[in-house]
């Protein structure tokens, strides 16, 4: 465990013998077109910004991210010098933006990114019928997800040969498998790492597209200094893959690194988390406590909670049809158990999860109907995208459903401990990422069924106060032990033993 403190003298130290360039997809600060005037700068979203937002309050250094929309481009086009001040209240960063024509990030991320590597580290495919890797596929890696890549190496090479020392440059995620390859040809003396948020599936299962290009992928990865994944079984996978894809390579499993062409990369699990002291802030404003006020209304004797962007591996019917099992078997429940679903409508443009996002509609209304009376709804949907009314309903949750097939991390998991003043329970799918660290304190069940989801949900509803109230206890222990300055700090340590 290390506190503010640690982690802020720690980066005092490595940010004093190197700066730091940071590289993801999506920035830190999103422009909105206001429709007159001079774009207005917001907090952007997503897991790194939440992570990074501290050590942008103390530390300049430089982000490099994606000019995601329109006012982002007109910032960028019209900005003085490659990169601008960020205008957030306590931002001590400088934004760099990557343009790249719409068509281009276009078959990046709607072809390459989300459809084909998203769902392929997910082991979100029907095999028998997708993906189907066609020409389209093929051109959006040479004309999409290459020169993006490219694109983003460019903007760090050109900060980077503007500083008098080579920089640490960490990037993130599986947008930008191949930045660090560029990188390191133009910038030898870089310190870098890449983190990667989502899972990393096996050989076999890279198998399913072409070898050139998780070779490609392979190869970029080990030429990074350190290279982070959230669990030890996407280490061992990730090196699984390289020794089987990559050729003249020294896979070293006791020590987990990789050596190749006279570089060694060492391979680490670093498993994200959040910053707490924010979130119970959050938990407490006046907004969230207005939401918490008008939810309470919602509640039943019983309130079964999740929190989701509607994405098909999280898995969202099945734990509906688990719940709508437990109103079959169990009729006594009827009246007394509420589920309030916190939904986030996610990629909308894309085929699938517009399929799946109708599909947890028609779920909710066929429970609600078959099941529901005048007085009583089975199953209360908020479809938004409104953090502070799902940190609300995390405080009033009795049971927090979180059944994910499978993902790098849930971080859902984490903020309900930190925040529920119920003694919650949480059931837990032991196929995501969280398991390891909270199996201790959550109800474990297996994604796929239904059945046992349904035994775990009572379970967790007839528990006695007793058993509630350790396990909850040690969940949030836990979550604080291990916040998002542990993870943070864990990573620069690894960096200053390098520097």
């Amino acid at each position: 465990m290390a506190d503010v403190n640690e982690l802020t003298e720690l980066c005092e130290a490595v940010f004093s013998q190197r700066p730091l360039i940071l590289v993801s997809n999506r920035g830190p600060v999103e422009h909105q077109m206001s429709g007159v005037g001079w774009p207005e700068a917001r907090r952007g979203s997503g897991s790194v910004v939440t992570a990074f937002n501290s050590l942008a309050q103390k530390f300049e250094f430089t982000w490099v991210a994606s000019a995601m929309g329109e006012g982002d481009r007109v910032v960028s086009e019209n900005g003085q010098g490659p990169h601008i001040k960020s205008p957030l209240p306590g931002h001590e960063i400088n934004l760099r933006y990557v343009v790249t024509p719409r068509r281009v990030y276009h078959k990046y991320y709607n072809i390459l990114c989300n459809p084909l590597l998203w769902f392929l580290q997910h082991y979100m495919w029907n095999p028998p019928y997708n993906p189907n890797v066609d020409a389209a596929v093929h051109d959006a890696w040479e004309s999409g997800y290459i020169p993006v890549n490219q694109a983003f190496a460019n903007a760090v090479i050109s900060e980077a040969q503007a500083l008098e020392q080579a920089p640490i440059v960490i990037g993130h995620d599986y947008h930008l498998y191949l930045m660090p390859e560029f990188v390191r040809k133009e910038v030898p003396e870089a310190v870098i790492q890449h983190f990667v948020h989502i899972p990393w599936p096996t050989p076999q299962y890279w198998h399913m597209i072409p070898d050139y290009i998780i070779r490609r992928i392979c190869e970029s990865l080990c030429t990074t200094d350190l290279l982070g994944f959230q669990t030890i079984g996407d280490v061992r996978c990730f090196l699984d893959t390289v020794e089987e894809f990559v050729p003249d390579v020294t896979v070293d499993r006791t020590s987990h690194t990789v050596a190749r062409n006279g570089r060694t990369t060492s391979v680490k699990v670093y498993p994200i988390s959040i910053n707490v002291e924010e979130v119970q802030r959050i938990a407490n404003t006046p907004r969230a406590l207005d939401y918490e006020n008008r939810l309470s209304a919602d509640t039943g004797d019983v309130t079964i909670v999740r929190i989701d962007r509607a994405e098909p591996n999280k898995n969202i019917v099945r734990g509906f049809r688990a719940y709508e099992l437990m109103l079959t078997r169990y009729p006594e429940l009827k009246g007394k158990v509420k589920f309030l679903a916190f939904l986030v409508p996610s990629r909308t443009h894309i085929r699938q999860y517009q399929r799946y996002m109708d599909e947890i509609q028609q779920v909710i209304q066929q429970i609600n109907n078959n099941h529901g009376t005048d007085d009583w709804q089975p199953i209360v949907p908020f479809i938004e995208n409104n953090y502070t009314q799902a940190i609300a309903g995390m405080k009033l949750y009795d049971v927090l459903l979180v059944n994910t097939i499978i993902e790098g991390m849930n971080l859902v998991a984490k903020e309900g401990p930190v925040v529920n003043n119920r003694d919650g329970v949480l059931v837990l799918s032991h196929s995501s990422g969280v398991y390891q660290q909270l199996s201790d304190g959550a109800i474990s069940v297996s994604p796929t069924d239904i059945e046992g989801t349904m035994e775990a949900l009572h379970q967790a509803i007839t528990m006695s106060a007793e058993d509630r109230k350790a396990r909850a206890a040690r969940m949030l222990n836990s979550v604080c032990r291990e916040d998002i300055n542990h993870w943070l700090y864990q990573q620069m340590n690894d960096i200053s033993g390098i520097l």
